[in-house]
């Protein structure tokens, strides 16, 4: 498998797959990060589908990353809870926002629509009586 073409869309450099060593030294969970080449002046970078060369989203800055680690926590909460499986909470994703399947996925949000997300699901679990943490 090749790697994928990506070009950052913060500074327009192209992303180059690295170790994740390489941005998170010892710390690295991942293998292998798609990486801006102006790394580390421009600090965008997408992670990959475990056992494959697929970036799990769009290049992502800090503050970014940061918005979609926190959205992803709102929304394991749904299933956690027994409100929504997993696969339902991505369909309610897609109804709910009307995104195409290809669209409906946190690694592709903006971080307006990540506190979009995290509100709508605060919202469900307020409704079920969960106190999101």
């Amino acid at each position: 498998m090749k790697p994928v073409k990506i070009k950052c869309p913060y500074c327009g450099c192209p992303a180059i797959l690295r170790p994740a060593s390489y941005v998170h030294g010892d710390r690295a969970k991942e293998k292998y990060l798609y990486v801006c080449a102006g790394y580390p002046k421009c600090d965008a970078y997408v992670s990959i589908h475990r056992g494959t060369l697929i970036p799990k989203g769009t290049l992502a800055k800090g503050d970014l990353r940061h918005s979609r680690i926190e959205a992803h926590k709102a929304m394991a909460l749904l299933w956690e809870h027994h409100i929504m499986t997993r696969t339902q909470a991505y369909q309610w994703i897609r109804y709910r926002f009307g995104l195409r399947s290809k669209h409906a996925h946190i690694g592709q949000f903006s971080e307006y629509m990540c506190s979009q997300l995290i509100a709508e699901c605060h919202d469900i679990l307020k409704n079920h009586h969960i106190i999101a943490s």
